[in-house]
C-alpha cells in the first residue's frame, strides 16, 4: 500500500477539463508521487471514468477527490473526501457525506478513504461560491482550523486550497507551525518551479493543477521540488 505521509508532489488533473495524450504521459513519467482526479464543475461519472481509465496504465498512486456522490466509482487506490472547515452550509461539511454514508457506508473500504480538512481561502474561486466559505479569515482563525484539525478532529490532512491564486505564504505558515500529526497540503496558483519550491519548504504537500493546462513545461519543472526535499 502507498504511504501518503511520504508525497511531496500530486498533480491534480480535472476530468471537465481536456488534456492531451502526450501531455499526460508526460505527467505521469514526470516522477510525481500521485495523480489526483476531481473539480468543481461537470464533474460527472463518464469524465471521470474516461480519464481514469487513461492514468490506468501507469505505475502510480490514483486518488480521486469526491465533489459529489454520482461520479464516485471502484478503481482507484484512494477516495479523499473533502470538509469544507470555514463553509457556511452544513452540506459541504457532512451533508454531502451522510448521504454517501447511508447509500454506500456497507460497501467502502476505509482503508482507501483519506478526509481531508479544507479551508478554502481564494473568495473568487468557484470552490469558495460552491460550498459558500467564510474566506476572510485571520492568522487567528487559521491557527483555530489547524488546531481543530490536528487536535480535536484529528484528520489526517488539511488542505488550505488556494484555486487557482497563489496563496499567502504567511498564512501557509500559520497553519505549518500548528500542525504535529496532521499531513498539510497546499494547493493553488502554482506556476512555476520557484513557487513550488517555496511552498513545498512549508507544506508537507504540493497540489499543482491549473498550469497543467496552461503551461505544461512549466508544470513539469515543479516536481523538481522532490530532489531537494528527498
Amino acid at each position: 500500500m502507498y504511504d501518503i505521509k511520504k508525497w511531496k508532489h500530486i498533480f491534480k488533473l480535472d476530468p471537465a477539463k481536456s488534456i492531451s495524450d502526450e501531455d499526460l504521459d508526460a505527467i505521469c513519467m514526470s516522477q510525481t508521487d500521485a495523480i489526483m482526479i476531481g473539480g468543481t464543475d461537470d464533474v460527472t461519472e463518464d469524465n471521470v471514468i474516461q480519464l481514469m481509465s487513461r492514468v490506468r496504465r501507469y505505475p502510480l498512486p490514483l486518488v480521486f477527490e469526491i465533489s459529489n456522490i454520482e461520479s464516485v466509482m471502484p478503481g482507484f487506490d484512494f477516495y479523499f473526501v473533502p470538509t469544507v472547515l470555514n463553509s457556511t452550509n452544513v452540506k459541504y461539511h457532512n451533508g454531502i457525506l451522510l448521504e454517501a454514508l447511508k447509500s454506500f457506508g456497507h460497501v467502502i473500504d476505509f482503508e482507501e478513504v483519506v478526509f481531508e480538512g479544507y479551508v478554502v481561502m481564494n473568495p473568487e474561486s468557484k470552490v469558495a461560491q460552491v460550498t459558500q466559505a467564510e474566506t476572510n479569515l485571520t492568522d487567528e482563525d487559521i491557527e483555530a482550523y489547524a488546531q481543530m484539525v490536528n487536535e480535536m478532529y484529528k484528520l489526517p490532512v488539511m488542505y488550505l486550497e488556494y484555486s487557482g491564486t497563489y496563496g499567502d505564504v504567511e498564512k501557509v505558515k500559520t497553519a505549518a507551525n500548528m500542525l504535529s500529526d496532521t499531513q498539510l497540503f497546499y494547493g493553488g496558483g502554482i506556476s512555476n518551479q520557484e513557487e513550488a519550491e517555496e511552498m513545498a519548504s512549508i507544506a508537507d504537500t504540493i497540489i499543482v493543477g491549473d498550469i497543467v493546462y496552461k503551461d505544461i513545461k512549466s508544470a513539469l519543472k515543479t516536481v523538481k521540488i522532490k530532489e531537494s526535499h528527498k
